[in-house]
């Protein structure tokens, strides 16, 4: 009778044993971007062989993008006291005309964001067009609002995501950027080491 119970509890770790699915893979297509710090960086190649947890940002955005990078702070920052490595932070900009490198660097400037494994990208319009359109981002332009000054205001309807990519650069799950559990996602990274 104890051997069963054994087997049984084997059969069930392994049958729990959750695995995360394939969304997507970047493929074969490299796309030419810059970082925050100018510095030109072929992506996905970049991050080969690592983790990558990444958001899709604007950075005149209002709401959705601060909570959602906010987040992925806080994630990096779980990693951090778990010390969890080999894990690359991407924060993508869909807004190139006006997220240049010196807005990306100052947007994490002002956010006191640890860089050292966070990298915020930029390039031209139909390169970052290309990467949102691979991974199944979209991001509208919407309203707009120009002030007697000239200062104008606007805004992107976008999709609220964070990614997880496997070392491979396969998408293996997307989360609610704003909303996301960081719990689930640390659990998950763990499940891909």
């Amino acid at each position: 009778m104890k051997l069963r119970h054994y087997l049984f509890v084997i059969i069930l770790f392994w049958g729990c044993k959750e695995k995360l699915p394939v969304i997507e893979k970047f493929g074969e297509t490299s796309y030419k971007l810059v970082d925050q710090n100018n510095k030109e960086e072929i992506f996905p190649d970049f991050v080969k062989d690592k983790i990558v947890i990444m958001n899709y940002i604007f950075t005149n955005c209002p709401d959705i993008c601060p909570l959602s990078t906010n987040n992925m702070r806080l994630i990096q920052e779980r990693l951090k006291k778990e010390k969890i490595d080999n894990v690359q932070f991407v924060s993508l900009s869909f807004d190139p005309e006006f997220d240049t490198p010196e807005v990306l660097r100052k947007f994490a400037d002002i956010r006191n964001l640890d860089l050292s494994n966070w990298t915020f990208l930029t390039g031209d319009k139909s390169t970052t067009n290309s990467v949102i359109k691979q991974v199944g981002v979209l991001a509208v332009p919407s309203d707009s609002t120009v002030f007697k000054n000239g200062r104008k205001i606007y805004y992107y309807v976008h999709t609220d995501r964070i990614q997880l990519i496997d070392p491979e650069g396969r998408i293996r799950k997307n989360y609610k950027g704003s909303t996301i559990n960081v719990d689930e996602i640390v659990s998950d990274i763990k499940k891909l080491q």
